[in-house]
């Protein structure tokens, strides 16, 4: 599974699983069984901030081969279901109608209902997926930054070249217009190119 920009309320949720207090659920996670592999496997994938849907999860569980027995993934489904149901795991909306749904849990910690203290992730690795959240975060307004000159520079681009493509089409050139217009347009083109360079 490819690491994909996440959005804003996917960070939200990966911000608000690291903070969160242990959940009482009314199912239990017993290491062995289905349900503690499958929130396990969740858990491995948020702490590298991705959300992984269902063929994802049984690939990293229990091999490629098993993501082509569609009888299998429709139980690793209904098994998923039931553990949304219970508060355990959320279902995230798809980005495209083509994709399969994703999944993220809801806390790192739960109280089973054998009473037992589920812990998934421990402080540390927390910690560690806090700071690649906000390393991600910086990245991304970083990015946002260099759209949004990228765009100006290259409005002032058009304008400028127009500017120069308007004073040679006129009867009599304009010489401070052509001349002012084409070094404009120079240096805003360089510019552009050295910040795309960079990218």
């Amino acid at each position: 599974m490819s690491q994909r920009q996440l959005l804003q309320t996917e960070m939200k949720i990966l911000e608000e699983v690291a903070r969160m207090e242990p959940i009482d659920i009314n199912i239990r996670l017993r290491e062995g069984e289905y349900q503690y592999s499958l929130v396990k496997a969740i858990a491995s994938f948020q702490l590298e901030l991705m959300f992984p849907d269902v063929k994802d999860l049984i690939r990293r569980l229990y091999g490629e081969e098993k993501t082509l027995d569609l009888q299998f993934v429709r139980k690793i489904q209904t098994i998923l279901k039931k553990m949304e149901k219970s508060h355990i795991v959320r279902i995230l909306p798809k980005r495209n109608p083509w994709q399969l749904q994703r999944y993220a849990l809801s806390s790192f910690k739960f109280q089973d209902s054998d009473k037992n203290l589920v812990v998934l992730a421990t402080d540390q690795q927390i910690k560690q997926m806090q700071d690649l959240l906000r390393s991600a975060q910086v990245r991304q307004e970083r990015g946002r930054r260099e759209y949004f000159w990228a765009t100006a520079l290259m409005f002032f681009v058009i304008v400028s070249y127009g500017a120069v493509v308007w004073a040679l089409v006129q009867p009599i050139v304009n010489v401070v217009v052509f001349v002012c217009g084409l070094c404009t347009s120079v240096i805003f083109s360089l510019v552009l190119g050295e910040m795309l360079g960079r990218r």
